[in-house]
């Protein structure tokens, strides 16, 4: 018989202890022969990032000895950070950022030389070229000085390490891929103030005898069209995503130079947004057959794809979600990162041959019996302009508890990073951790999110502040409206520029009754003039040029309007943070508890741009849940680290 408790104070078996303990995070995923590599990040470990092989005999095993750290810094949030070939593996070290060698077995031997940090070189989104004997790869030249590094295509001698450039002259490079038979490269490049998933191009050369590229020639793409993910066919032909009809869909070029659609067009989504290197979501069985990710409005499945028909099949595996990593295809496998809303994301094995799935590695360790797990809800829900918003509605649920009669939950809208980026129905457990306690989570994907085409992304063009803080707030009052949650106890929370969604929504809007920022944005102008050189030109498209545009940075940061604050805030941040820096957090902090409102502020030594090491993971779940605790007055089940809340 369930317990009659009030919401948010039941007890779950989600602790955040649980949530941390041999809880990984996955990246990069390499095929070489018979083995699987992938790359794990572990919270126990500080957050070090380590390269995992999978035998043919299933026996898995670290590659990576301590104290080797695998993780680029190039465009800061990295990711592309190691490739395998023929047993010898190649990768970037966090410390140095410099690329190590090593053969299976073996130590890693440093490939190219050290320069001295603040300054340095940076590698990333590795090719290797057999015939040559080098690595190309997007090089980031941080030694000059001056304002920017230099984003160049280059390629790195397998012998002594000695860097040649290949292509210079944009702002940025990404995906260098060589044809099957090394006699072509085709890659990805962009100008400030575009970003990758404003306007791409994609360009082809080829590759002479002395590895120099002869004339370059554009494939497509351009200012108003994205590009995505070009991979080359075993036959040779070139292949690519392009979001020309409004939906990221699969083109290819033809023997002409003409670029047909491999599909569609559909209402669907072939890719995801360029934040971090590699993340293919399709890869080649043979020339006639593609297994690909299909998004289908927040939701992914996996296909088969016939590249002569054009059809796609889905092949059943039940609301897989692709994981912010890779898809990597060969003859007889597919090997994903992948989850469901009842299971949290893994490394994944489809047998093509017998169709059998094999899980390799979990994220997390903990099993869950039935009646803990909230199964999230597709909203759609009424918004500004006449509009309509998209979330995912996770009510409470645990079943060793009820709350009494007449009593509403609380709700805690969670806005996302990016802001270009989406949500995840794979099972969360950080939210797990809210829903088991008695607390509605609603996960929006507020107009800017990726999985719903162009039109719906470019919501935000020049209103971040208002659209995705009009999407959060009308989510909220339609399950208020719905009479799903308690009106009088609602709080919102955020990393990033969800952060700063957040403090905007309690700077400018009086719906919410709390709030929580992570790492987020509070002054507009000052990470405009203080941000590192992938975003720098972010906000013009996203709020206006700036200086020109000054006024709408002085308008939209929520530190020039704190008098219009009127609700508690607790502020989480990374003092490493070179993306936001801690200032940010720091001066909000300080105008808030200036104004007499509750307020705490949770600062983390060692931490960058989102929390990685375990302790710091745990204090920030707790955190935040006991500062509501004391905010919305519910006793808790469990006793939590206190936190030092001021005003209160």
């Amino acid at each position: 018989m369930p317990t009659t408790a009030p919401y948010g104070s039941w007890k779950s078996p989600i602790t955040s202890e649980s949530i941390v303990a041999e809880a990984v995070g996955f990246g990069g995923i390499a095929l070489d022969g018979d083995d699987i590599y992938w790359l794990e990040s572990r919270p126990s470990e500080g957050g070090r990032r380590v390269i995992v092989r999978r035998a043919p005999d299933g026996e898995t095993a670290d590659v990576t000895p301590r104290p080797f750290n695998v993780r680029t810094r190039v465009h800061e949030y990295g990711e592309g950070d190691f490739t395998v070939a023929d047993g010898v593996l190649y990768f970037t070290n966090f410390d140095d950022q410099r690329l190590y060698r090593q053969e299976v077995g073996g130590e890693p031997e440093a490939l190219t030389p050290g320069v001295a940090p603040p300054g340095g070189l940076r590698y990333a989104d590795f090719v290797v070229d057999s015939l040559r004997r080098r690595l190309i790869c997007v090089h980031e030249d941080h030694t000059a000085g001056g304002h920017e590094p230099a984003n160049t295509l280059g390629a790195v001698s397998l012998a002594d390490g000695a860097i040649t450039s290949l292509v210079s002259g944009s702002d940025f490079y990404a995906a260098p891929r060589l044809s099957p038979d090394g006699s072509r490269l085709a890659w990805l490049s962009w100008n400030h103030p575009n970003m990758p998933w404003d306007g791409t191009e994609l360009w082809v050369a080829p590759v002479s005898g002395d590895g120099s590229l002869g004339d370059a020639e554009l494939v497509a793409g351009g200012p108003a069209e994205s590009i995505l993910q070009p991979e080359w066919s075993p036959d040779g032909r070139l292949y690519f995503v392009s979001d020309r009809t409004n939906w990221w869909n699969l083109y290819r070029r033809t023997g002409d130079g003409l670029v047909q659609p491999v599909t569609g067009p559909l209402d669907r989504e072939f890719g995801k947004p360029h934040w971090v290197f590699g993340m293919p979501s399709y890869g080649f069985v043979s020339a006639g057959r593609i297994i690909c990710g299909v998004n289908n409005r927040g939701s992914w499945s996996i296909c088969s794809l016939d590249t002569e028909t054009g059809e796609l099949t889905d092949l059943g595996l039940s609301q897989a979600e692709l994981g912010r990593t890779d898809l990597k295809v060969d003859s007889g496998q597919v090997v994903f990162a992948g989850g469901s809303p009842s299971r949290s994301v893994s490394i994944q094995r489809l047998d093509l041959a017998g169709g059998s799935v094999a899980v390799l590695r979990r994220a997390s360790a903990q099993s869950l019996g039935p009646g803990y797990l909230s199964t999230p809800q597709p909203v759609e829900f009424p918004t500004e302009n006449g509009l309509t918003a998209h979330a995912f509605y996770y009510p409470p649920a645990n079943r060793d508890f009820t709350a009494p009669d007449g009593e509403k939950p609380p709700l805690l809208v969670k806005s996302h990073g990016g802001p270009t980026s989406a949500t995840s129905v794979s099972l969360s457990l950080s939210i797990q951790y809210w829903t088991s306690r008695g607390i509605g989570v609603l996960d929006v994907n507020y107009g800017g999110s990726t999985g719903f085409g162009r039109e719906y992304r470019d919501r935000l063009k020049g209103c971040w502040g208002i659209v995705d803080v009009d999407d959060c707030v009308n989510g909220a009052l339609d399950l208020v409206a719905r009479g799903q949650v308690d009106g009088n106890r609602l709080a919102i929370d955020g990393g990033s520029a969800g952060g700063y969604t957040t403090l905007a929504a309690l700077a400018f809007r009086d719906v919410f009754r709390a709030g929580a920022s992570h790492y987020g944005v509070s002054d507009l102008a000052a990470l405009a003039q203080d941000t590192h050189k992938f975003e720098s030109r972010y906000l013009d498209s996203l709020v206006g040029p700036y200086p020109e545009r000054k006024d709408l940075y002085e308008e939209r940061s929520p530190i020039n309007h704190t008098g219009g604050l009127s609700c508690p805030l607790i502020l989480f941040q990374g003092l490493e943070d070179r993306i936001v820096p801690h200032s940010q957090a720091e001066m909000m902090f300080e105008a808030v508890r200036a104004k007499g409102l509750p307020c705490a502020y949770i600062p983390f030594e060692g931490e960058q741009h989102g929390f990685r090491r375990s302790e710091n993971i745990r204090r920030a779940l707790d955190g935040e849940l006991y500062f509501y605790s004391r905010v919305f007055g519910f006793d808790l089940a469990d006793e939590v680290e206190p936190v030092d809340i001021e005003n209160l």
